[in-house]
């Protein structure tokens, strides 16, 4: 029996064999005074990480899960943007495969498919090359036990209700986004099965008077959680501040849209087939089309606290307990009895001092063992 225990910090934890457990249990005791535990945080849109680009080399994703626990993330969403049909492939291979031996990470959830079934007009960094409109054909086998647990769809496209169907009936959290649906069409997804909206305010519609678009019904549909990359950059902080008063923390999922750039300097770098520049915090085409970011999930944390002025709890509930719930995953995003044995220990900025995924201390340290 393998059990840490971590004492001294904003609350005592103890994980044995992988789970969080209670009582006190023999084995090795951390001191984590001053610090605050929190669930293993969670990233539902991982592009890439430490100059790896998942779309452009899927057969490196046990690489990027390694290198997650560094920015406090203890399980992710592999998201493999608009491509050739091979990567989404070679992505799904990887996965099944299992790590490598010796490996330890972030654990990945499944795969998050954004595109290639999104509006053209609305396709952001995704390369035009490889949009294709939803079929039954295009979706046949991508299910949640085939390794897929999210895709990203625009509704308004021919053909689009039944996929949502198809996917939402095969376990798959379907999420509307690139899209130039009306609130309408969002509803009609939603009344398919769709859950979710990717990237809030991104590569859709702006909310207007008369009309709402996605923006609105996302806002307004209590069916509905929304994606928000809350770095800085996406979002004026105003508009923040007013979808996260409408949404509340139950329906804000904080999630990063992190890239290779993450942990990496300024400069040239990749999404997918595309060159892209990392200038000053931000991703961008060399058209200057937002793509993605370089944000690591506690930074976006920072943002979404100081922007709406909610507690600790509630702003670490948008990537713990609803990402979990999302994907249907309850033993994730808590620390009751029972739960996975992920924690995160931050200081009061919110900086990681050290990541522990299913017990092992994967990042970080802390002082004192005893």
């Amino acid at each position: 029996m393998s059990s840490l225990r971590v004492v001294g910090g904003s609350v005592d934890v103890t994980v044995v064999d992988g789970v969080v457990a209670p009582g006190v249990h023999e084995g090795p005791a951390y001191d984590a005074s001053g610090l605050t535990v929190l669930p293993g945080l969670i990233d539902l849109q991982v592009n890439g990480a430490a100059g790896i680009d998942l779309t452009l080399e899927p057969t490196r994703l046990w690489e990027v899960a390694a290198a997650l626990p560094t920015y406090g993330v203890t399980a992710f969403l592999p998201t493999i943007i608009t491509s050739s049909p091979a990567a989404r492939s070679a992505a799904l291979e990887t996965l099944a495969a299992g790590p490598p031996a010796g490996w330890a990470g972030a654990w990945p959830l499944g795969l998050h498919f954004e595109g290639p079934m999104i509006a053209p007009a609305r396709k952001g960094a995704h390369p035009a090359a490889w949009l294709v409109p939803p079929s039954a054909e295009l979706v046949a086998g991508w299910s949640r036990e085939a390794g897929v647990a999210m895709v990203t769809i625009a509704p308004e496209l021919r053909g689009a209700l039944d996929v949502i169907s198809t996917l939402a009936s095969a376990g798959v959290v379907v999420a509307v986004g690139h899209t130039e649906a009306s609130a309408e069409q969002v509803a009609a997804a939603v009344d398919r099965g769709a859950r979710s909206l990717t990237h809030l305010g991104n590569a859709m519609p702006a909310l207007a008077g008369r009309a709402p678009g996605p923006v609105g019904a996302g806002l307004a549909d209590p069916r509905l959680v929304a994606g928000v990359i809350a770095d800085g950059h996406h979002l004026h902080p105003i508009t923040l501040a007013a979808w996260a008063r409408a949404l509340g923390p139950a329906r804000l999922l904080a999630v990063t849209d992190c890239t290779a750039a993450l942990g990496m300097p300024d400069g040239p770098s990749r999404l997918g087939d595309q060159a892209v520049v990392v200038r000053e915090g931000t991703v961008r085409l060399e058209d200057g089309t937002l793509a993605g970011s370089a944000a690591s999930l506690p930074a976006c944390l920072r943002v979404l606290r100081s922007t709406t002025g909610w507690s600790l709890d509630d702003v670490v509930g948008c990537c713990t307990s609803v990402a979990a719930d999302l994907v249907g995953d309850t033993s994730r995003g808590r620390l009751s009895a029972g739960a996975r044995g992920d924690l995160t220990i931050v200081d009061d900025d919110l900086d990681v001092v050290a990541t522990v995924v299913g017990g092992r201390l994967l990042h970080g340290s802390l002082e004192g063992e005893r």
